[in-house]
């Protein structure tokens, strides 16, 4: 019975944290609906400001227009008045009244305004259309090695030089919806500004989402036209982090970034943790009130298995990513495991779960591959940038370094079980670059298949 009411007390309870989690959303719509409707109100009163500025201007513009025709019309009547006055003083004059006529005529008491000059100017005008709408060329769009390149066709530009395009500009934003609808969560535009060719490289992306969403406009001496219909490019990537609940407890996860901080003196020197037997390993686990009866405590690893795990698994497909070790680093290594057959005091490379590339410059310098408590060592200075390649279906993993563009070693295999990013630190610390595509120069490497040496298990 007591049971039963246990079990109906917690139902009450989370009907009411339900509830109120429902009146909060609504309060949060009612908030946002209060604030567009603020917001309307307060464009509408901005539009009605600027159109009464923009009366007034055409007012003050007619009243000047006004004025000066009544100005060049006192000063023609001035004129005129002054002829009359120097006819009639000819005509009355005793010495000319028999011999001359006078020349000036009635008809000068006709008041005429010339606004030919203003004529001619009105018809001089030029009005500068507004670009239209480019229209993007997806057939000559491209999406490699984390760069974008977008092309588009004008469509079609006004007739003279002051209608002509001068530049565009392009807006991009990443979104996992394939249409250009935005929705919560979704990034802001971006913008590249002043384009003068007809396409444009976006470079140096991290592909976080599955598309990025791109348009384009034209812009004239005038104005800049309507945006041309957006168009999504899918962009997947390998996207992972750090799983801090994996982690030695002697390593700190910060992001993309692992670093060591001992806990003890003999975390420093491994000539040291060398001396104790296999008995007292465990003596660099984690204390027991960091670690005792959590789950995050049994998922980490322990003992001098310095580990930590990604968080994204492997089922199949080709996935890249790339390490740096940081300027203070001793000894790392890289690789793909699988977790259900990696113990908690387990080492990469020494079990048959797991493949990994290893460096150490610890005392001498060394690089490796390990797999199943084998080693083979790669005749090749230590890298500073190493990218990770995985085939899933084909059971490749390669490792290369980047900046020299050399595989230094490639495993065989089939992978049987869900695989993930596993890394070891030990003095010093790594920083890892996900989110990016499979680079085109590993085409070279996989068509030759030639490494430094080769481990395949």
């Amino acid at each position: 019975m007591d049971t039963q009411k246990e079990a109906l007390c917690r139902i009450i309870t989370t009907l009411a944290n339900k509830n109120e989690e429902l009146q909060s959303f609504l309060e949060a719509v009612d908030n946002t609906l209060t604030g567009l409707q603020e917001e309307s109100l307060k464009v509408t009163a901005e539009l009605e400001v600027e159109l009464e500025h923009l009366s007034s201007a055409l007012e003050e513009k007619g009243a000047a227009l006004r004025d000066a025709i009544k100005e060049e019309k006192q000063r023609k009547e001035a004129g005129l008045q002054a002829a009359k006055q120097i006819k009639e003083r000819v005509t009355m004059a005793p010495a000319f009244r028999l011999t001359t006529r006078p020349v000036a005529s009635e008809n000068m008491s006709q008041f005429n305004v010339d606004f030919s000059a203003e004529r001619a100017g009105l018809q001089r005008l030029h009005f500068l259309p507004v670009p239209k709408a480019p229209e993007i060329d997806v057939s000559s769009c491209a999406v490699c090695d984390n760069d974008i390149t977008v092309a588009w066709q004008p469509a079609g530009e006004a007739e003279g030089d002051l209608g002509r395009i001068e530049r565009y500009e392009l807006e991009y934003r990443k979104t996992n919806r394939e249409n250009s609808l935005r929705v919560a969560g979704d990034a802001c535009w971006e913008k590249i500004l002043d384009i003068s060719d007809t396409c444009v490289t976006i470079s140096g992306l991290k592909f976080e989402t599955r598309f990025v969403v791109v348009r384009v406009r034209a812009k004239n001496k005038a104005a800049a036209g309507e945006f041309s219909e957006p168009v999504a490019m899918e962009t997947r990537a390998f996207n992972f982090g750090f799983d801090a609940m994996t982690a030695h407890a002697e390593l700190k996860v910060q992001g993309d970034t692992v670093t060591w901080e001992p806990q003890g003196v003999k975390g420093h020197d491994p000539r040291l943790r060398g001396k104790e037997n296999k008995s007292s390993s465990r003596s660099a686990t984690p204390s027991p009130n960091k670690s005792a009866g959590s789950r995050a405590g049994r998922d980490r690893f322990a003992g001098e298995s310095y580990t930590v795990l990604g968080d994204k698994e492997m089922v199949g497909g080709c996935h890249y990513w790339e390490l740096r070790p940081l300027a203070d680093w001793k000894s790392f290594s890289v690789g793909v495991a699988y977790r259900a057959s990696l113990g908690r005091f387990d080492q990469l490379g020494k079990s048959a779960g797991s493949w990994c590339l290893y460096a150490s410059q610890w005392l001498q310098s060394s690089l490796a591959a390990k797999h199943n408590n084998k080693s083979k060592a790669l005749d090749w200075p230590l890298p500073q940038r190493i990218g990770v390649y995985c085939d899933y279906d084909n059971g490749d993993l390669s490792f290369i370094d980047v900046e020299r563009r050399r595989l230094l070693h490639s495993f065989k295999t089939k992978f049987s079980q869900p695989l993930l990013p596993a890394f070891t630190v030990w003095c010093g610390g790594i920083t890892i670059a996900t989110g990016l595509q499979v680079p085109s120069f590993m085409g070279n490497f996989l068509s030759t298949n030639q490494s430094l040496s080769n481990l395949s298990q």
